[in-house]
C-alpha cells in the first residue's frame, strides 16, 4: 500500500475514532490500568527484581533483572494494543504502527523536539556546560561513555525512557484516541498513569531507608509523582503533535540527563585557588589548584536570566516546533 493511501486511511480512522468511539472511555481506562500494572508488577514477582532491606533497586543485579522483565512486558503489551487497533479499527498492521508512533520515524520531529526541550533547559545547560565547565566533556563525549558504562546510567538514560515511553505513550495514548477522548483531556489525564507508576518508589525507599520518617518519605513520593506527571503532560503533547515515539524517547532521556532545574540558590563551579601546592623534589608543575565553590553573583544573575528567557522562548516555540503533518490528533492551538 502506498504511503499516501495509508495516510488517507489513517485520517479517516482518526475522524471515525473522534466522532464514533471505537472503544468506550471506561474500556480505555481499564486497559490503561492493566498496562500500568503490567509495567510495575514484574518488579515484585521475583526475588531477582524485588528490592530488600539489604538489596537496593540500584544494585546491578536488580537493574538487569528489571530491564529484562519490563522489556518482555512492553513487547507483550505492544502486541496486545496492536491487535486491538487492527481488530477494532479495521486497519492494517502498518497503519497500527502509525498509531503506536513507530512509523514514520520522524527525524525532523526528533530534532525539533530536542531543540524545544533544550530551550526550556537553557538555564541548566548554561550552569552545567559553562559555569561548571562540562562543555569540553560534551564535545569529547566522555560523560556519555562514562555514564552508559554503568547499569544505573543505562537504566536512567536508555532502558527507562525506552520502556516507559513505549508503555505510557505508545500503548496507552492510542487507547484514548480510539475512545473519543479530546486531545486536551488526553494530555492532562493519560499521564496520571505514568505518575502513579512511580508511586511504588515510596515502598522501595522506605525499605532501604528505614530510618527516614514516613512523612519525609511520603513528601518525597508526592514530589516525584508531581514532576513525573508534569513531564508526562509534556511528553504526551509532543507525542500527539508529532506522532513520533523516537521523539519522546530522546526527549525523555534528555530531561533525565538535565534533571530538575535550579530554582533558588547561588551558582557553583570550579574556582581557581592559586598555584599548585608545594611539591617534593622531582615533581612536575600540575597547574593551579581548583575547588568547587560558589561563583560570583554575576554567574547567578546570568543563570536566572537565561532560565527565564528559556522558559519564555519555550512558551513561544511550543506550538511551532511541534507542528507536524504526522500529528495523531488536531489541537485547537494559538
Amino acid at each position: 500500500m502506498a504511503p499516501i493511501n495509508i495516510l488517507a486511511r489513517l485520517k479517516t480512522l482518526y475522524a471515525k475514532s473522534y466522532y464514533e468511539p471505537v472503544i468506550s472511555a471506561q474500556t480505555a481506562a481499564f486497559f490503561s490500568i492493566c498496562l500500568t500494572l503490567a509495567y510495575v508488577v514484574p518488579f515484585y514477582v521475583s526475588a531477582t527484581t524485588r528490592p530488600s532491606p539489604t538489596l537496593s533497586r540500584d544494585a546491578p543485579s536488580v537493574i538487569r533483572a528489571r530491564i529484562k522483565a519490563v522489556t518482555l512486558s512492553c513487547i507483550g503489551c505492544t502486541l496486545a494494543v496492536s491487535w486491538l487497533i487492527t481488530a477494532k479499527g479495521n486497519v492494517s498492521l502498518i497503519e497500527a504502527f502509525r498509531f503506536l508512533g513507530w512509523w514514520p520515524i520522524g527525524f525532523a520531529e526528533v530534532l525539533r523536539s530536542l531543540l524545544l526541550t533544550a530551550i526550556l533547559f537553557a538555564g541548566p545547560l548554561f550552569e552545567r556546560g559553562i559555569a561548571e565547565g562540562e562543555w569540553r566533556d560534551w564535545i569529547k563525549g566522555n560523560r556519555i561513555s562514562e555514564t552508559l558504562r554503568g547499569w544505573i546510567g543505562w537504566r536512567n538514560y536508555v532502558a527507562g525512557p525506552v520502556t516507559e515511553e513505549i508503555m505510557f505513550r505508545s500503548a496507552i495514548i492510542p487507547l484514548h484516541i480510539l475512545a473519543k477522548v479530546s486531545p486536551g483531556r488526553i494530555v492532562f489525564t493519560a499521564p496520571l498513569y505514568f505518575g502513579v507508576a512511580h508511586v511504588h518508589h515510596f515502598y522501595e525507599f522506605r525499605l532501604t531507608h528505614p530510618d527516614t520518617s514516613i512523612l519525609a518519605a511520603l513528601f518525597r513520593s508526592i514530589f516525584q509523582f508531581s514532576y513525573t506527571t508534569i513531564f508526562g503532560w509534556y511528553a504526551t503533547f509532543i507525542y500527539l503533535r508529532t506522532g513520533s515515539l523516537l521523539a519522546v524517547i530522546l526527549t525523555h532521556s534528555f530531561c533525565n540527563w538535565c534533571g530538575l532545574p535550579r530554582l533558588w540558590g547561588r551558582i557553583e563551579g570550579w574556582v581557581p585557588l592559586g598555584p599548585s601546592l608545594a611539591k617534593s623534589k622531582g615533581d612536575t608543575d600540575q597547574g593551579p589548584v581548583y575547588a568547587y565553590s560558589q561563583l560570583s553573583m554575576g554567574w547567578t544573575v546570568a543563570y536566572y536570566a537565561i532560565l527565564v528567557g528559556g522558559t519564555t522562548g519555550f512558551c513561544y516555540s511550543l506550538w511551532p516546533l511541534t507542528d507536524s503533518s504526522s500529528a495523531l490528533v488536531a489541537f485547537t492551538g494559538p
